[in-house]
């Protein structure tokens, strides 16, 4: 089940909301159990007896952040984070790698487990949480049903944001839900509803179409408007759905962390990282790059860390070669970057500057939506005209509909719409927040959503093409 889909919006979202705020306010626990029942079921709808695998997470990272907790000697408490983290990988590791092992090692790869829905998010969460124990950053839950609502969330628990539990500990023992902040999220659910409906699935068919016709040929203009497909809709297509999880969880009483901030507008790589699912950059960030001694040891040691951070961000994203040579692929630009390159991009002008960082992005595109390293070299020899198969002069799906939705697409995705509406740049939560009485009180601004919601409904029940890029990250 997807936040996308018919069956969530007519059956599983206004079911729970009324479930869940029949239940008075005073009874927080009662409130709570409510959502922990529907996290696990709505998992379950998709996954069926995995949710197992989930409750066994919740139980045993809850036991772990209490051991850890505890105040025996510095050595204890480290060797039991240390077996904390290793169960939570080890799962991620089985669960998410074995065929990818198997496969690289010559192994029948059919003895491998089926990749459990969102295994990637749920895993990142509780080591954060264990981590977080540990450096006395966060106590740990009062009681397994906290733990269960913090790790089994469903607004996140599939795609994100990666939330952590010092984040939203208070808010689950006392959290304040109002009318302004459901207005809230309503606002942002149906803006991500209409991101991922009339924009990612409306470019991603074009998207689909080159790359899966690249054997066949593409013209260098088909190939790069297929790339541009595919780069708008991998940036709507997830960006969407944390917008959809945030609007989620502000209609619970709940504020997760922005996930995406314009990435396009970006002026380099390193910018990027900062605006791109921005809570995976901060986990990275925190728990790895800084772990491993971040700058603070040198040139070449920072150049090394970064390439073992993006190189796990590749693998994290996916059990192929392609994620690891994209993630080396980001590596690479950030450490050119940190070498030299930042400054030498301060004194450029800035469609200079916007133009190498799309085309950086953009061409890495390529190897995360390719099936192998084959077919993602099959791609590039497209692109610059040096393909050995005859070149089509066209997409099937192209038409000027759709080219004025990926222009339209993309001055949103680079913020110019932005720029040219003059709108603040600084999107945070508590920014937002301190709008919400003008927003649910504009008429124009409703009446926008309803036209977006009536939209987005309307696309869904007239196309079966409604695929989530993400779903089994």
């Amino acid at each position: 089940m997807v936040f996308s889909g018919i069956p969530f919006l007519f059956y599983y979202l206004p079911a729970l909301l009324l479930i869940y705020y029949a239940v008075p306010v005073r009874f927080r626990t009662a409130r709570n159990g409510v959502l922990v029942f529907a996290s696990l079921l709505f998992y379950a709808w998709g996954e069926g007896l995995m949710v197992g695998l989930l409750l066994i997470s919740i139980m045993a990272n809850h036991v772990a952040a209490h051991l850890i907790n505890a105040r025996p000697p510095g050595r204890q408490r480290k060797a039991r984070l240390a077996l904390g983290i290793s169960l939570n990988i080890a799962m991620l590791v089985w669960f998410k790698y074995a065929v990818f092992i198997f496969q690289t090692l010559g192994l029948d790869p059919s003895i491998a487990p089926q990749l459990p829905l969102g295994i990637s998010f749920f895993t990142f969460q509780a080591i954060s949480y264990l981590v977080d124990v540990y450096r006395r950053e966060a106590k740990p839950a009062q009681s397994m049903m906290m733990s269960a609502l913090y790790i089994s969330s469903f607004p996140q628990l599939i795609a994100g944001p990666i939330v952590r539990y010092k984040t939203v500990a208070r808010q689950i023992l006392d959290r304040k839900e109002s009318f302004s902040m459901f207005a809230l999220g309503v606002h942002f659910f149906v803006i991500g509803l209409a991101q991922k409906v009339l924009i990612a699935n409306v470019v991603g068919i074009s998207a689909d179409d080159a790359f899966n016709n690249v054997d066949q040929g593409l013209s260098v203009i088909a190939a790069w408007l297929g790339l541009l497909a595919y780069s708008l809709q991998i940036f709507f297509d997830f960006a969407g759905y944390s917008n959809m999880a945030i609007g989620l969880g502000y209609m619970l009483g709940f504020t997760f962390p922005i996930n995406f901030n314009t990435p396009y507008a970006s002026l380099s790589i390193t910018e990027f990282w900062r605006r791109w699912h921005m809570t995976l950059s901060e986990w990275f960030r925190d728990y790895l790059y800084i772990s491993l001694g971040g700058n603070r040891y040198g040139v070449a040691r920072t150049i090394l860390n970064l390439w073992l951070v993006f190189l796990l961000c590749g693998l994290w994203h996916g059990a192929a070669w392609t994620f690891i040579a994209w993630g080396a692929w980001h590596g690479l630009f950030l450490s050119i970057e940190r070498l030299w390159l930042s400054k030498a991009l301060k004194t450029c002008w800035r469609p200079v500057r916007h133009a190498y960082l799309i085309s950086a992005v953009f061409l890495g595109w390529v190897l995360f939506r390719a099936e192998d390293i084959p077919h993602a070299l099959n791609y590039y020899a497209a692109l610059f005209g040096v393909s050995e198969v005859a070149a089509i002069g066209h997409l099937p799906q192209l038409n000027i509909n759709l080219l004025l939705v990926m222009l339209f697409a993309y001055l949103i995705a680079t913020g110019a719409l932005q720029r040219l509406g003059q709108v603040s740049k600084k999107i945070t939560p508590v920014a937002i927040f301190k709008n919400a009485q003008l927003i649910y009180r504009n008429g124009v601004h409703w009446l926008t959503l309803i036209i977006l919601l009536l939209l987005s409904v309307t696309q869904l029940l007239g196309s079966n093409y409604n695929p989530f890029i993400y779903f089994r990250f």
